[in-house]
Parts: C-alpha cells; sequence; structure tokens
C-alpha cells in the first residue's frame, strides 16, 4: 500500500484474516453472522440472521454451556470473552474448531448480555490429550474458573441429596465433560449408591452393597482416601483385574474415581468415567478435585438438613393429634402445614376434646415463635387444655388456668423482663352436636368465620381477651350462638390469612372468595383453602407434610349437615340468621355489628337500603347502651327468594322502658331514633319479651332485583 492511499475497510482486512464478525444479543434471542462467519458455521457464505436455538445446533452442547460460563466471568471481571468451540455438521461429525473472542456487556435494565465478537478457524488437536491441553491451555484455564464459579453456585443452593444429585448429573466440565457419573456412599463395611447420572435403571446394581475389602476403584478410595485416575481400559484392567468384567460392558474409556471427604472423613466416592480417553493433567485432576469437595460438602449439608426436618417434623406429628372418632351429626376437618424456614417447626396447633358432659372443643392455636421451644411450649398448652377441659371447666376457665400455666412456665429474667416471655393466641369453642349450640372463649386468635347455607360468608366477631401467658389472672368472655345447618364454621390461625404478603384483610378476602365458590365436603374444603394459598395440600391427618411454607398454618373445619337438603328453610328458602351481643362495656362492637349486617347483606340488590340498615342497627343499638344498664343482642335474618327477599332486625335488651317519639329541637343531640325507623323501615314495632323487649324493623327488597342468586350450593 503506497503512501497516501486511503486504508482497507475493516471487511477487507478481516476477510484477509479469514475472520468473522457476528453479533448477539440475548434479550433478542437473536445472533447475526457476516459471510465469513456464516462459512465457518458451516452455512452459506452470505451474511444471515440466527435464532439462539439455530446456532447452538451448529455448535457442540458441551461448548454452549462454556460459552454462557466464560460471557458471565468476562462481564464479572471487564474482560474479553476467549473460548474455542467445535462446528459440528449435520451428521454429528466435528466440522471444524474455530476461536471466538468478543466483548460481552450486561444490561441490567433489560436482564440481557450483549457481545460483538469475532470468529477464527483453528487447529485442534484431539480431546482429552496433553497436546489438546497445551494448545488451549488459556481458554482452558478460563473456562474452568467459570465452570467451578457456576458450578460451587448451583451445589451451594441445592437443599437436598436429590437436588445435588441432579445438580452433578448436568455439570459440563470444560473441554473433558464426563457422560457417566455415579456417587458411592458408605454403610458400614459396604458400598451403597446414593446416586447415578448416565446409565440405565439396575445397571449399578452389581455395585450395589459392594464389601470394602473388594479389589475395586471406588471401594480403595474409602479405605485409603486417595484419588484413583485410570486414564485407559488396559490401565483398568491390570490394576483391577477382579471387577474389569464389569466395568467392561460400559465402554468406557477413562475414569476417574475421587474420595468425597468431610471434617476429615472419607464419607463415599465420586466417580466420572469418559468415552474419550483422558490423560488426566494436572489442570484437569485440579478441576476434579474442586468438584469432588463442593460435592462432598454440598451432600453433608443435604444429608444434615434431611435428617432435621425428618427429626422435627416426626416431633411436630407426634405433638399433633388425630381428631378421633366421628361425631354424630357434624363433620369435622383439620391441616396442619409447618413454616418453610428453620426447623419447620413452630407453635400453631388444633385439638378436638371429648368433654364429659358429651359436648366436645375445638381448640386452635398459636405459640410464638418457629423454633423447637414454641414446639415444646405448644405440646406443654395443649396437654394442659386438655387436662382443664376434661375438669369440665366451662370455655373461659379453661383460659384462663391455660393462661396463668404458661405465664408461669416461660417466666421473665434477666435484664430485659420480656426477653424469656412467649405468648400464645388461643381459640376454644365448645360445641353442643345436638343442638349446633357453639360457646367460644377467645385470646388474641382471630375471630371465627361462618359459611352459610347459601354460601354467604362472614367473619363472626366474638368477644376475647389478652393472649394467653401474658396476664396471669386474665377475663375471657364467652359468645354463644347457634351453628345451623347446612353451615361450616372455619378456625384458622393467621398463617392462613397472611401467607404471600397479605395483611388481615386482604387475605380474609382471597380466602373468602375461595370459601363462597367451594361445593364439597369440609375435607374438600379444607383442601381448596390451602391450595388457595399455597398450592397443593399437605397435612398430617391424611397426607404427606408439605415442605416449604411461610408461616405455620393450622386450619378446623365444623361442619353442620343439612336437614335433607337445604337446612334450615322458609318457603324453601334457606334462612341467613347472625346473632350478635354488644355489652355495655363494649361500645366498640357497635362497628362490628355494622360490618356484620353488611356482610350479611354482601348481595342485596339495594345499596340504599343496605345502608339505611346499617344506620338504624347502629341507632337502636346505640340507644340500648346510653339509655339502659342492659346489654344489647342483635338478630338478624333474611328470608324469601331473590326477587322478594325480607330483612328482619331485632334488637334485645333487658330493659322495660319502651321508646317513644320525640320531637327534638334543631340543635338537640338525641331523640331521633324512632323517627328514623318510621322514615326508613318497610314496618317496625316493640314487643315486651317478660323481662326487657325488642325493637324491630323490616326491610323488602325490591320485586324487580334481576335473577335469583339464592339458589342452595348442590340443589335447586
Amino acid at each position: 500500500m503506497r503512501t497516501g492511499e486511503p486504508l482497507p475497510s475493516v471487511e477487507d482486512v478481516l476477510g484477509a484474516l479469514a475472520t468473522g464478525l457476528w453479533h448477539w444479543d440475548t434479550a433478542a434471542g437473536l445472533v447475526s453472522v457476516d459471510a465469513e462467519a456464516a462459512r465457518l458455521l458451516g452455512l452459506p457464505a452470505e451474511p444471515t440472521t440466527l435464532t439462539e436455538a439455530g446456532t447452538r445446533a451448529r455448535l457442540h452442547p458441551v461448548d454452549w454451556n462454556e460459552i454462557t460460563g466464560v460471557v458471565r466471568l468476562a462481564v464479572a471481571e471487564n474482560t474479553l470473552a476467549e473460548v474455542r468451540v467445535r462446528i459440528m455438521d449435520g451428521d454429528g461429525s466435528v466440522l471444524r474448531v474455530v476461536r471466538s473472542r468478543s466483548k460481552p456487556s450486561y444490561d441490567p435494565g433489560r436482564q440481557a448480555y450483549e457481545l460483538i465478537g469475532t470468529l477464527q478457524e483453528v487447529t485442534e488437536p484431539t480431546p482429552g490429550t496433553a497436546a489438546a491441553r497445551s494448545a488451549v491451555t488459556g481458554d482452558w484455564r478460563r473456562s474452568r474458573e467459570a465452570f467451578l464459579l457456576d458450578a460451587g453456585r448451583a451445589l451451594a443452593e441445592a437443599r437436598s441429596t436429590a437436588e445435588v444429585l441432579r445438580v452433578v448429573g448436568g455439570l459440563s466440565m470444560p473441554g473433558f465433560s464426563p457422560d457417566g457419573l455415579v456417587v458411592f456412599g458408605v454403610e458400614g463395611d459396604r458400598l451403597t449408591i446414593t446416586g447415578q447420572h448416565g446409565h440405565e435403571p439396575g445397571d449399578m446394581n452389581p455395585f450395589s452393597h459392594m464389601p470394602l475389602a473388594t479389589d475395586y476403584p471406588a471401594a480403595e478410595v474409602v479405605r485409603t482416601g486417595r484419588a484413583v485416575y485410570l486414564s485407559s481400559p488396559d490401565e483398568y484392567k491390570d490394576r483391577y483385574p477382579v471387577t474389569w468384567p464389569l466395568a467392561r460392558i460400559f465402554g468406557r474409556s477413562s475414569w476417574a474415581f475421587l474420595p468425597l471427604t468431610a471434617a476429615g472423613r472419607t464419607m463415599g466416592t465420586w466417580m466420572a468415567a469418559f468415552t474419550y480417553p483422558v490423560a488426566f493433567t494436572p489442570d484437569e485432576r485440579a478441576v476434579l478435585t474442586t468438584v469432588a469437595r463442593m460435592l462432598a460438602q454440598a451432600l453433608t449439608r443435604a444429608g444434615a438438613a434431611e435428617t432435621e426436618r425428618e427429626l422435627t417434623e416426626g416431633l411436630q406429628r407426634s405433638m399433633l393429634p388425630s381428631l378421633g372418632p366421628e361425631i354424630p351429626g357434624m363433620l369435622v376437618a383439620a391441616r396442619y402445614i409447618p413454616t418453610g424456614g428453620g426447623l419447620q417447626v413452630g407453635g400453631d396447633w388444633y385439638d378436638m376434646i371429648p368433654l364429659p358432659s358429651g359436648r366436645f372443643a375445638l381448640v386452635i392455636g398459636d405459640v410464638q415463635g418457629h423454633d423447637v421451644r414454641a414446639a415444646g411450649l405448644m405440646g406443654q398448652l395443649r396437654i394442659a387444655l386438655r387436662a382443664y377441659a376434661a375438669e369440665g371447666h366451662r370455655p373461659d376457665a379453661v383460659l384462663t388456668r391455660a393462661s396463668r400455666f404458661l405465664h408461669g412456665v416461660t417466666p421473665a429474667s434477666g435484664d430485659d423482663p420480656l426477653a424469656d416471655l412467649r405468648f400464645a393466641t388461643c381459640l376454644y369453642a365448645e360445641a353442643d352436636p345436638a343442638t349446633g349450640m357453639l360457646e367460644i372463649a377467645r385470646a388474641g386468635h382471630p375471630d371465627p368465620v361462618i359459611r352459610m347455607a347459601d354460601g354467604t360468608v362472614m367473619m363472626r366477631p366474638t368477644t376475647g381477651g389478652l393472649p394467653l401467658g401474658v396476664d396471669p389472672d386474665p377475663d375471657y368472655p364467652t359468645t354463644r350462638f347457634t351453628l345451623e345447618p347446612g353451615e361450616t364454621l372455619m378456625l384458622c390461625t393467621d398463617g392462613l390469612i397472611e401467607t404471600g404478603g397479605h395483611d388481615m384483610e386482604s387475605g380474609w378476602r382471597r380466602l373468602r372468595a375461595t370459601l363462597e365458590d367451594h361445593r364439597g365436603d369440609p375435607e374438600s374444603l379444607a383442601d381448596a383453602l390451602v391450595q388457595a394459598v399455597h398450592g397443593p395440600s399437605s397435612h398430617h391427618t391424611t397426607g404427606p407434610l408439605a415442605d416449604r411454607r411461610e408461616d405455620d398454618i393450622a386450619l378446623l373445619l365444623l361442619s353442620r349437615p343439612a336437614e335433607g337438603h337445604g337446612g334450615t328453610v322458609t318457603a324453601g328458602r334457606p334462612v341467613r340468621r347472625t346473632l350478635l351481643s354488644v355489652a355495655q362495656d363494649e361500645p366498640d362492637r357497635i362497628a362490628e355489628a355494622r360490618r356484620h349486617l353488611r356482610e350479611l347483606l354482601h348481595d342485596w340488590t339495594s345499596p340504599d337500603q343496605v345502608d339505611s340498615a346499617v344506620l338504624l342497627v347502629s341507632e337502636m343499638v346505640t340507644n340500648v347502651l346510653v339509655h339502659t344498664d342492659a346489654d344489647a343482642l342483635l338478630l338478624a335474618e333474611v328470608t324469601g327468594a331473590r326477587t322478594g327477599r325480607r330483612l328482619r332486625v331485632e334488637v334485645f335488651d333487658a330493659g322495660d322502658d319502651l321508646p317513644h317519639k320525640r320531637r327534638p329541637g334543631e340543635l338537640a343531640s338525641s331523640g331521633r331514633g324512632v323517627m328514623l325507623i318510621e322514615l326508613l323501615a318497610d314496618a317496625w314495632g316493640v314487643d315486651p319479651r317478660g323481662e326487657g323487649k325488642s325493637i324491630w324493623f323490616e326491610l323488602c327488597e325490591p320485586a324487580d332485583a334481576p335473577g335469583d342468586a339464592w339458589a342452595v350450593p348442590g340443589g335447586a
């Protein structure tokens, strides 16, 4: 080239050097190549764009794995990515070997790599030979570093023996990947097969339970703690003539047997077998030794974790009861699922206790914590509750005694009086199978939920006290109501509600949708609730244990089957009924009464009537608390078909004074209750009740309401 003449183009220079250009964008999944790069890939010599799958099909599968590993390492080190790649033809033979050099970059926003690089053809010696290793020393070492980085991360993340074996089976070592892997363990004085890859089922049976004294490489490694490398079949036959006939049938050419050592003890052997000869150079031995060490550590961790899980699951399972004999006229279902963190053991529990009166008690609770101490306290508390219940105490007395017991077994100590204090939430429900009457005492636990015969779902407010163990002498008021035929009571711990980032409100909405949509018995409903939160159900009573959860879950369902078909029926339709008490010292429960009525009228077609009903209930209950010394009892019923339903609300109190109309002044703060009832209700009245009275009102749903959403589950 003469002075002053223009420089040749980049394409001309690369063409003269037989070098191709390529561009790979992992976000788009496309690889663009120029004419020379296309030729090197075995394609027509013209620019083209390939998919990742199309490009991968042109490369040796082992080399593709090397590329991805080298790219990650190059990005981490901000260096060039260099690797040798075997190009395959359509028959699966190596067409040529090329060297790829590229400068990769990573875009965090797109979470993708972008590479621009070159391809050049090189002469590749036979794989596995010393010449091959010396020819590609630089590439080999970089690939080795990338491979060990990925292998170490994958093995560290494996949580079980099965996962560890899957990771090992999928390892693709740089330049000399084995096609057969076996992990041998030791049981007494014999070898066992912990796992294998690259063999048909039953192929390894001759090696299972082989005595350690046998003239076999894996047995020798266990005995001596030193690795055995066999570069050829002749070497294997000369050193181990007794077991060579067993190995010969696999058609392998080289073998490496490495000790799996943990805490200075050889716990087994890892065998890597190759279909082509491998010289086992120092570099190759270093890679194999490093993988064996990581494998031993991973197996040790996984084995310890599995033993721990088995122990803690057995402990938890032994502490949880079975539901016992069937209850006449009632159906019960229960589920328990442990937390996915720590020891998978915690303080949630449930119980069903036969009582001397012929009734039975349902108990559900949650001891603070997810550790062995929480599980131990749970076991003690459960036994104490059963003892107090068996003595015939009422629900409030049972919880009072249980709180005193827990406060005594978790004494405060040290500088921080709350450091050792453990508390527990609990709900104790005594049920009469004959009448469906429930008496409930609650200690800081979520309220129960009722699914009515027509599918309406309501959280049932109950009075409650402090969690168990906080106060040595607490008070737990009792709430009484009847579980009507066709209704189901749900008791659960907060793990069922708040899992998956939900709070109590959003988690309850999720469960409510499942409860409303379900059609089936309590067992299938329990499965549906657990599946809605965590996927397939798993519980101690009738199935295998689930393995990974955010929080413990305990769930109890009590169902009173409908009489015949529809349960409580009026004019062929189920009655939707709820009962709620508001004590003189609980004015905050007026807000609960309003929410409760809105839930009862969730499908009422006139929002204005719902607002009116809520206003009237608030007014009537407030009048009882303000103008009498008695508690208020609220009864609300919805009857009839959708095109003409009727709401009847009654508020009972023990006072004798009857309400009367007043003419309040413009600035008066009271005296408008009866006026509101006359204005908003379709009908109302006051009924003396011996000791006390009831004031009631009725609202009729508009007759032009569309459709009939009151179909009873399972029938017309």
